[in-house]
Order: C-alpha cells, then sequence, then structure tokens
C-alpha cells in the first residue's frame, strides 16, 4: 500500500498541485509539549525542487509551527486526495522560518501570490517521500478557497498585522520563541 519515493516526482508534483488543501504538522522536543496540525489553503504551496518545498505562511491566531522548527527543524507535510484517485502524500523533512527581513525573501515571495497578512514563508528540505492508499478518505466537493482570512487581514492593514503578530505570534503555547520575536 505505501510507497517510499527518493525525492518529489513530476507525478507527485502534479498530484500537490490539484490539492486546495495541505496539512502541517511540527512538534517541540519536549515530550509534554503540544503537538501542532495546522490546515492550510489559498494556493500557496509550491515545490521548488524534487528535494526542496515552501509555503506562504498567513498570520494567524498562533505561531506554532515556526517556533517548532527553530527549535528542532522537524515538519511533515500532507496532501489527501478527497476526489478520485485515492491517494495520501507525506513530505517528510527539516524546515525553517524566512521573514520578510531574510536575504532569501524577495525571490521566494515572487513564486506567490501577494495575500494580505503574509507572515512568512515555511521552506523545508525533503528527506522522506511517502505515499499511501487513502482508501478510508470520503470524498468531497471543492466549492472555494475561504476569503475570510484575507478580509481580515486587509481590514486590519499593514500596522494592524504587525501589533497582533506582536500580541499573539511571538511565543508557542508551549512557551518557545519563534523567529518574529528577535
Amino acid at each position: 500500500m505505501a510507497k517510499v519515493f527518493d525525492y518529489i516526482t513530476e507525478e507527485l508534483q502534479n498530484f500537490i498541485a490539484a490539492q486546495h488543501i495541505f496539512f502541517v504538522g511540527s512538534a517541540p522536543l519536549s515530550s509534554t509539549g503540544h503537538v501542532n496540525l495546522s490546515p492550510k489553503g489559498l494556493e500557496c504551496f509550491r515545490v521548488l525542487s524534487p528535494h526542496k518545498v515552501a509555503y506562504l505562511d498567513l498570520t494567524g491566531s498562533g505561531n506554532e509551527t515556526s517556533a517548532h522548527l527553530q527549535e528542532n527543524g522537524r515538519i511533515t507535510l500532507m496532501f489527501c486526495a478527497f476526489q478520485e484517485p485515492p491517494c495520501i502524500l507525506r513530505l517528510y523533512g527539516q524546515g525553517c522560518t524566512i521573514l520578510p527581513t531574510s536575504p532569501e525573501w524577495n525571490s521566494l515571495y515572487s513564486l506567490f501570490p501577494p495575500i494580505p497578512g503574509t507572515r512568512q514563508i515555511i521552506v523545508a528540505d525533503i528527506e522522506r517521500v511517502q505515499t499511501s492508499c487513502g482508501l478510508g478518505i470520503p470524498l468531497y466537493e471543492y466549492q472555494s478557497q475561504r476569503q475570510t482570512l484575507v478580509n481580515w487581514a486587509s481590514k486590519k492593514g499593514e500596522k494592524g498585522i504587525k501589533e497582533y503578530q506582536q500580541q499573539k505570534n511571538l511565543i508557542s503555547i508551549d512557551g518557545l520563541s519563534t523567529p518574529l520575536s528577535k
């Protein structure tokens, strides 16, 4: 059932491009820390090479992934086919956070559409690529991307977003600092 690949193949890149949602998993080193699992949308995922991916990360209620990456780098990205044919794809790797002040920002940011509330870009070097059957995943029909987060960020404006990030995005729920806190 499960297949392991040496890299993200062209077929898997096409599968990724067809998905409207993906999930990001990360965790702190502490055994008492909280595992984080975040759904992402808005067509903000890019395959940079057969071993490297990135996604545009928008301002949200927390910044767990970024805190975990700063502590230990571990990240898992998962894509599920909610239409036929069934498939689950997991990308395992080591990630890092790229802030707007980073030298790499401009070249990476140019790969994405400008979205209000953009906070950072998460980049991951992929070490393991694995598919599994996905036979137990229900079928869903895609309607559209929600615009609620984009509208919220537009209404807050750049200054309001920065203030929100200072209040909500500097420390993880387990007390880990994020790159925004520096």
